[in-house]
């Protein structure tokens, strides 16, 4: 993020500062020249641009919202700006197809339950990829999914449960476009038995980004890959 070197990732947290604003916080990743980028700061200069991509989008297919924004937006290969993408594009292609009555309000409140549980690397440090908190998102604010609330919270855990499952298919190592796509797929699935409209869209994204990989692309094990891009 800040000088291209390798990111190094750790099992235990430590202490590190960040370059950008100088707080302290527990991290598990920096770069093998010492930058650290907090939790606050990662993604600040490029999460303007998403939201009103997503903002503008006048689509009803997310797959392709989502394509169009990773392809332009010059994002970093891994990040949390996938899981904004996958959230925003999901809500912005419900919003456009009308059925549901979803506004700016929608958007901006989807971002912003991302942004709290979207944090770099837990995926593996926890289990729990980003994406899929902020498919959960999507559901809940459409749902109206609380703590107190039975029907609601269950169908927004089953889809979120279904999403988890269907990323972890796609693991190792992890790819953030992969399981942008496949958590939409799954969302996408359950539409019509939890939101009561159709989103009748499969994924065709053909991925070029293999070459920039850090750990390495699944290359033949990922059903986006092109090997003629290579």
């Amino acid at each position: 993020m800040i000088c291209g070197e390798n990111l190094e990732y750790y099992d235990t947290g430590h202490e590190f500062t960040c370059v950008e604003c100088g707080n302290m916080e527990t991290g598990y990743v920096n770069c093998s020249r010492g930058h650290y980028v907090c939790d606050s700061c990662h993604g600040e200069r490029s999460f303007e641009t998403v939201k009103k991509m997503i903002s503008d989008s006048k689509d009803e297919n997310p797959f392709e919202i989502a394509e169009r924004i990773i392809n332009e937006a010059q994002l970093p290969m891994l990040g949390c700006e996938h899981a904004w993408i996958a959230g925003g594009a999901l809500l912005a292609a419900l919003r456009n197809h009308g059925s549901l009555n979803l506004d700016e309000g929608d958007l901006e409140e989807v971002l912003m339950r991302t942004r709290r549980q979207a944090v770099g690397a837990y995926c593996g440090l926890t289990g729990v990829c980003g994406i899929a908190p902020a498919i959960g998102s999507v559901y809940s604010v459409i749902l109206g999914a609380a703590c107190p609330k039975n029907e609601e919270t269950s169908a927004t855990m089953k889809v979120v449960s279904e999403v988890i499952h269907a990323i972890s298919e796609e693991a190792g190592p992890c790819c953030c476009k992969n399981f942008v796509f496949t958590a939409l797929e799954a969302a996408c699935r359950n539409a019509g038995r939890y939101l009561n409209t159709t989103l009748d869209y499969e994924a065709d994204f053909i991925c070029s980004f293999s070459d920039r990989h850090p750990h390495g692309c699944r290359r033949e094990l990922c059903r986006f890959y092109d090997p003629i891009d290579e």
